[in-house]
């Protein structure tokens, strides 16, 4: 899928962050996810979890790492620190112990928060490689315990 050097020319970035995957209920991965893509997690995550797209937690879903998208809609648990460069919407049925770095926030009533919340309002892009567009965004928070 990459180029001859390794890294995604932008015609396969945009083609990537099309494209979806699914971890269905009653899979448990252990390890850390990266994709280009939008992420639906409807089962268990040891890991952390990141997507230039949006990452989806359903319901009966599970993650016990930190959470890096460039959006996120949130209905089940998470316990790491979510790092999401636009948009974080919280669903009524989630519940969240760790801290949150957005740059919008949207919690539904019955939403269930544990940790700090830093809403950064510059532009920011989430890279599938772990580096951001911004040289120095800000500091990775802590996950509380």
């Amino acid at each position: 899928m990459f180029g001859k050097n390794g890294k995604a020319t932008a015609k396969e970035i945009e083609e990537a962050s099309k494209s979806s995957n699914i971890i269905t209920k009653g899979t448990t991965i252990t390890g850390n996810i990266e994709s280009l893509g939008i992420i639906r997690i409807d089962g268990n995550l040891l890991g952390d979890i990141r997507s230039r797209a949006k990452v989806v937690v359903g319901e009966a879903a599970s993650i016990e790492g930190n959470v890096y998208a460039q959006n996120a809609e949130i209905e089940g648990e998470v316990r790491g620190t979510l790092e999401i460069a636009e948009v974080l919407v919280l669903k009524s049925t989630a519940k969240i112990t760790g801290d949150i770095i957005t740059g919008k926030l949207v919690v539904e009533s019955g939403a269930s928060f544990e940790g700090k919340c830093r809403m950064n309002t510059s532009e920011n892009t989430i890279q599938a490689n772990g580096a951001d567009t911004k040289e120095s965004r800000h500091k990775q928070a802590e996950p509380v315990s």
